[in-house]
């Protein structure tokens, strides 16, 4: 067990974000972390990360290197300052070579000429490729996603999912993911755990609890579901 969290509250400025949430994370899976806009999602990555303070439990069964991409970062955030890509990596302590960015460049698809283009004037879809890259180049053994894939368009979310599947199964990754893409839910999840500010949560494999009725529950609308083969 890489992770076990129990009885987890967290209350910030007087107002109860997360009330008596418990699961664990096995190494080397994949959670997903499902639900509505300000069901506390970013704010238990942060919690579990150890930026904020809770009553309850995080346990962690072995000190691991974490990598950690937040929410809402893109290349509409850089494009007044004159930061090249290469730039962008020359803040991380210690500084990847030139030869190291071009290998992870590689992987995660990118030309090494992106290295000399601005980090703004990138599309989105690079940028983000590039924010992974940013991330992996540490060699975390645990990665924290928020999002990664905000702003981007469909076909452009679905490769970068594609590329993180991909990254997981070639370095025995353990991933935390918050998306609300249930299609990327059900085709790379481990596990999902769903918050819900109105105090119901549930936890376990995609196809065993995602069900109408439990989506219901979690975002407090009618969900159509339609299961394709």
């Amino acid at each position: 067990m890489l992770l076990e969290v129990k009885n987890l509250n967290v209350n910030l400025d007087g107002e109860k974000i997360i009330e008596n949430l418990s699961f664990q994370v096995g190494q080397g899976e994949i959670l997903t972390i499902l639900g509505p806009n300000g069901a506390g999602k970013t704010v238990l990555l942060r919690t579990v990360l150890g930026f904020l303070p809770y009553e309850g439990q995080i346990v962690w069964g072995q000190k691991s290197k974490i990598g950690y991409l937040p929410q809402g970062l893109n290349q509409l955030k850089v494009k007044d300052f004159p930061l090249t890509a290469q730039d962008f990596f020359a803040l991380k302590n210690p500084s990847p070579t030139l030869e190291e960015i071009a290998q992870f460049f590689y992987l995660v698809g990118l030309e090494k000429d992106i290295l000399f283009k601005a980090a703004g004037s990138l599309s989105g879809g690079q940028f983000q490729r590039m924010l992974v890259a940013w991330v992996l180049i540490s060699h975390p053994q645990v990665i924290f996603f928020d999002e990664p894939t905000t702003g981007i368009d469909i076909g452009g979310g679905e490769t970068i999912y594609s590329l993180l599947r991909t990254i997981w199964e070639k370095e025995k990754l353990t991933i935390f993911l918050v998306t609300h893409d249930l299609n990327i839910v059900y085709k790379y999840s481990t596990n999902v755990l769903c918050l819900n500010r109105k105090g119901y949560n549930c936890f376990g494999a995609p196809k065993e609890i995602l069900t109408p009725r439990t989506l219901e529950q979690v975002f407090g609308a009618d969900i159509k579901f339609y299961e394709h083969h």
